[in-house]
């Protein structure tokens, strides 16, 4: 007995699957299912015909013996299976989301052209309202992006549930659009969207069939795919189709409806007023959290920063140059370098490195002429059970130059003094001033 699945160019691993490939499948109108990885659709001519100087792939009828017509009428009649199992046999259609790739211009004896693609395939749908109209894919854009940044929509569908599954493993590569900004959600349900919006999962209605965009999944074994996939496709059968409300359906209202509809309504209402609380405190938890990091963090791109923000809450005015952070106040201005290591002890590359920022400053006569290092080692460790985090060598540097040395953790508890005694501007000073008078290894406050 025949399969009642196909994938053509997915790699999915089931009995109930029959793998092949575009161009030997048998008819996609067969099947219950067909799921479609069109990449390498265009490897068929993307091999042959060369890229002329313009930039575009030809081929000419009357001496390619035969390819361009047989390339013609394979996506016509793919074209026309893909139809027949989604409004004829009411199937599934899923397909991964991938730019159209690479053209072929068909140039006939007359000079006449036909332009394909690796998605020429796709079966066509006109999907009208009293406003909009959504024609697929005429209208539509297969536009080259790539990114992991996923963003569900909740939208119940099956398909959904089956890239949640490999949330973290969804690598997109194409996001779809359409020419005439159709309001999508008129005509079909969406999936996933990334960061910014763009469409990267999507299903179209085609009468009792569904055609699925979605972006492909990397890195998961093709078995456990095939099963989410098998999965999905069941609970789509059982799944109403999508059917968009007419403007005129409020005309006839149900007992008890306009009770409910208000209740939502304000429940919505007051989710939106929930959801911007609910961001406000989580950027005023982000800021205060800022120095945190310089704790456990190792590279310049995160201990920088928190370093920055610590010394913003003693009240020095910040600014990063070159890899170094330069600070200024009235008690004193200073460079300071940072480094975090997991090993036990910091050596003298760190310091190295701050006292020729420093002597250039004082040879130039540019100042800051005052160094501060502060120093992440044994980062794993719990800060209050670390030993000393510095070596005999960087201690002597820093007390000759003149230098605070100081660790992350005893930078952290001056912050945390001090943001404590917010209401005593003379703590955050006395904080500032113990850090620009400090020689050698930090000692706390006076």
């Amino acid at each position: 007995m025949e399969p009642h699945l196909l994938a053509s160019g997915w790699q999915l691993q089931h009995p109930r699957i029959l793998e092949t490939t575009f161009y030997e499948a048998p008819s996609f109108a067969s099947a219950e299912a067909v799921f479609i990885d069109p990449q390498e659709i265009s490897s068929r001519w993307r091999h042959d015909v060369p890229v002329e100087r313009d930039g575009r792939r030809r081929t000419f009828t009357d001496s390619d013996h035969g390819l361009g017509r047989t390339l013609s009428r394979l996506m016509i009649m793919r074209r026309t299976e893909c139809s027949d199992l989604l409004h004829r046999g009411g199937g599934l259609l899923v397909c991964r989301l991938r730019p159209r790739g690479d053209a072929l211009s068909i140039v006939g004896s007359e000079g006449l052209q036909e332009r394909i693609d690796r998605l020429s395939w796709l079966p066509m749908i006109s999907l009208v309202d009293r406003q909009h109209q959504l024609t697929f894919p005429t209208n539509g854009r297969f536009v080259p992006r790539k990114g992991r940044d996923v963003r569900f929509e909740g939208s119940g569908s099956p398909f959904e549930d089956y890239l949640r599954e490999f949330d973290g493993h969804i690598d997109y590569t194409a996001v779809y659009q359409d020419l005439l900004s159709t309001p999508i959600e008129r005509f079909a349900t969406i999936l996933a969207r990334n960061r910014v919006g763009d469409i990267i999962a999507l299903e179209i209605p085609f009468d009792d069939g569904s055609l699925i965009l979605v972006p492909p999944v990397v890195g998961v074994p093709p078995s456990r795919e095939a099963i989410a996939l098998l999965r999905a496709v069941s609970s789509a059968e059982l799944r109403p189709s999508f059917s968009p409300e007419p403007d005129w359906l409020p005309s006839f209202p149900f007992p008890g409806e306009e009770p409910l509809r208000d209740e939502v309504s304000s429940l919505e209402k007051r989710r939106a007023s929930l959801a911007a609380k609910w961001e406000e405190a989580a950027a005023k938890l982000q800021a205060i959290l800022g120095p945190k990091p310089m704790l456990y963090a190792k590279g310049r791109r995160v201990l920088l920063p928190a370093v920055e923000r610590a010394f913003g809450i003693l009240g020095f005015e910040t600014d990063l140059e070159g890899g170094h952070l330069v600070v200024r106040s009235e008690e004193g201005d200073a460079v300071v370098a940072v480094a975090a290591t997991e090993s036990a002890t910091v050596d003298v590359t760190a310091y190295r490195r701050l006292m020729h920022r420093v002597d250039r400053a004082r040879t130039d006569g540019t100042g800051p002429d005052k160094g501060v290092l502060v120093v992440n080692a044994s980062r794993e460790l719990d800060p209050r059970h670390r030993p000393t985090q510095y070596t005999p060598a960087v201690l002597r540097g820093c007390e000759s130059q003149r230098f605070c040395l100081v660790t992350a953790y005893e930078l952290y508890k001056l912050v945390v003094d001090v943001a404590a005694s917010s209401d005593d501007p003379g703590a955050a000073a006395a904080a500032r001033r113990a850090i620009c008078e400090c020689d050698g290894g930090f000692r706390g406050i006076g």
